[in-house]
């Protein structure tokens, strides 16, 4: 009986530490993200696909997804990866990436990206934004962590 109750508990602690969260959020050519919200629970693992639907060239409406330490303004962090060089072939310049917690790389019309990470340990709001160049002041969002 207690070989039973131990291995019970190994298995539930085994789901528990294992558990993912998959979210997958897509980019279109009108500079929107699909979702605006979503929710990870503190310290779990998040596998985000991000898919660009649009059907422009990447060089024009190319995106990325881009989520943000707390804190992080998305809007200033879009201005500042601007004034670093973003640009429609880079739009995230290594050296804004500080203030990064995962991101994606620019994506043209019909290609995916799978991201993993850990959300962060302690509750908050982690913005996220699309950086090639003026796409910040429409395509934001929010990652809630519980």
């Amino acid at each position: 009986m207690n070989f039973l109750l131990i291995f019970s508990s190994f298995l539930l602690s085994t789901i528990l530490v294992n558990a993912v969260t998959k979210v997958t959020i897509s980019g279109n050519d009108q500079m929107q993200f699909s979702i605006k919200e979503f929710e990870v629970k503190a310290g779990e693992k998040v596998e985000l696909e991000f898919k660009n639907i649009g059907s422009l060239p990447k060089i024009a409406m190319g995106h990325n997804l881009v989520i943000l330490k707390k804190g992080v303004s998305a809007i200033a962090f879009g201005g500042k990866a601007l004034r670093a060089g973003a640009n429609s072939t880079n739009a995230l310049p290594e050296s804004v990436k500080e203030d990064v917690i995962a991101y994606t790389q620019l994506l043209g019309p019909g290609e995916v990206e799978l991201v993993k990470f850990t959300a962060p340990s302690k509750p908050g709001l982690h913005q996220f934004v699309c950086t090639f160049p003026g796409h910040y002041s429409m395509m934001r969002g929010i990652m809630v962590v519980k």
